[in-house]
């Protein structure tokens, strides 16, 4: 089909296509569909097949030519975007849209213009003037001896307390509780049975961590409780409850000592209590070089964002926050359609959300693009040999053997993520040897890790 074609450039990464189809096609395209309708279409007074065409004109004439434009213009747009590379590709959640539908005159040639988004066009990534901060971070005493106290307290006994001893801070306890209303009465659905927390962690949802200690086991005790108007629960926020609660258990942990003993039982690699620190010493250092190079990575894409532009379409940025919706939900449990309403129910919207995660899903997406773009010029690939280079690393780093992580990876999709993280790892390392790095403040081992 000889079909001329016009393209023009609209804001936000998006594209204005004319094309005008020349008035044989037309007249074809309508003569080839009346053929169509001819041999199939059954009207009285007729035998099926042998209806004349200016019967079914004079009977279906505009509904003909409706559907012989919608045939035409799909038809034209498909070739166009299957055989001519010049034309800008629409993006595949971006169906070319048009503003106002043609005339078809089968005596003119015809004209039509749609409106599609299309990927970004970035130019050459520039990288000079870049500098990337890199935090101080040691790892000292405090951090293996943190490590340590954790250590003993997953392998600790956990027994229970006397009857006559009081509820202390860092004692596990089980309690009863119910919320009360005015009068002092039990606010039907608010009981609460064999609640389980560590005192002093905070992690129960009315903070009575102080009301509890020095309760003994089978004590009942009435609280009210006033929470502060900026109370990061929004049910709890300026609100004042009162409470019955009632603490049926208490437990203490015995730690183990910290001996040769116990770093055998971590693992049969530990022989002595140092051979554990310096386990120790080695995963966190591991985990320390891993955070950082994260930190610089997304430190380097904020960068490069900053200093090359990207335009993002505007059907782009609202897919990925419904696909992002529809993960939450997943983590949820629930539909898209229920999440809304649980949301709608905490007094904020869907809309109220997505507009909260907008700015984080652009920067996300121009990262992606100017990673992409960089990874095709620089065309970085992986070998046959780093991969088998890599295994072996993470079969060391994990203590497993080189063939369970290869049994991790069998699957082709977790091995295509594999890969392509190892391309990306392979051109950040490239661009640290364009731009410049200089130490940044000091900071804790374990403040790295806050999100």
């Amino acid at each position: 089909m000889d079909v001329k074609k016009e393209i023009k450039k609209l804001e936000n990464s998006a594209v204005e296509l004319t094309a005008t189809i020349p008035q044989a096609e037309v007249a074809n395209g309508y003569k080839d569909l009346l053929a169509k309708y001819a041999k199939s279409v059954q009207i009285p007074g007729f035998r099926k097949g042998h209806v004349p065409t200016n019967v079914l004109e004079r009977k279906f004439g505009e509904s003909l030519k409706a559907e012989a434009l919608a045939d035409l213009i799909d038809k034209t747009l498909q070739e166009i975007f299957e055989k001519d590379e010049s034309i800008p590709q629409p993006l595949p959640y971006a169906q070319p849209t048009m503003d106002e539908a043609p005339v078809m005159d089968l005596e003119k040639d015809l004209t039509f213009t749609v409106k599609y988004d299309v990927m970004p066009e970035i130019a050459d990534v520039k990288l000079d003037g870049i500098t990337v901060e890199v935090p101080e971070v040691a790892i000292g005493d405090e951090e293996i001896n943190e490590e340590l106290k954790a250590i003993q307290e997953r392998n600790a006994l956990v027994v229970d307390k006397k009857d006559d001893d009081a509820a202390e801070k860092d004692n596990i306890v089980t309690v009863n509780y119910c919320e009360l209303d005015d009068a002092g009465e039990v606010i039907k659905g608010t009981e609460r049975q064999d609640y389980v927390f560590t005192l002093g962690s905070g992690q129960n949802l009315f903070e009575i961590d102080d009301d509890v200690i020095g309760m003994k086991k089978g004590d009942k005790k009435d609280v009210t409780k006033t929470y502060s108007a900026d109370h990061n629960n929004t049910e709890l926020a300026g609100a004042t409850k009162k409470l019955r609660i009632e603490l049926t258990a208490v437990k203490v942990r015995n730690l183990p000592e910290l001996d040769d003993e116990l770093a055998q039982d971590v693992s049969e690699k530990y022989k002595t209590l140092d051979d554990l620190k310096a386990g120790i010493t080695k995963d966190l250092n591991a985990a320390l070089e891993n955070r950082l190079n994260e930190i610089k990575n997304n430190s380097l894409i904020e960068a490069m964002i900053e200093k090359n532009p990207v335009v993002l379409p505007a059907s782009m940025t609202e897919i990925e926050l419904e696909a992002r919706w529809r993960q939450m939900a997943q983590q949820f449990q629930t539909s898209p359609e229920q999440l809304e309403k649980l949301v709608n129910s905490t007094g904020k919207s869907k809309a109220d959300m997505l507009g909260d995660w907008k700015a984080d899903v652009e920067k996300a997406l121009k990262g992606r693009l100017i990673v992409d773009k960089l990874l095709a010029d620089k065309k970085i690939e992986v070998s046959q040999d780093e991969v088998e280079a890599e295994f072996a690393k993470i079969a060391e780093s994990a203590d497993i053997s080189i063939d369970e992580v290869k049994n991790h990876y069998k699957d082709p999709r977790n091995m295509e993520y594999f890969v392509d993280d190892m391309k990306e790892q392979k051109l950040y390392k490239d661009l640290f040897t364009q731009v410049k790095t200089k130490k940044g403040k000091k900071q804790a081992f374990a403040d790295l890790f806050k999100r």
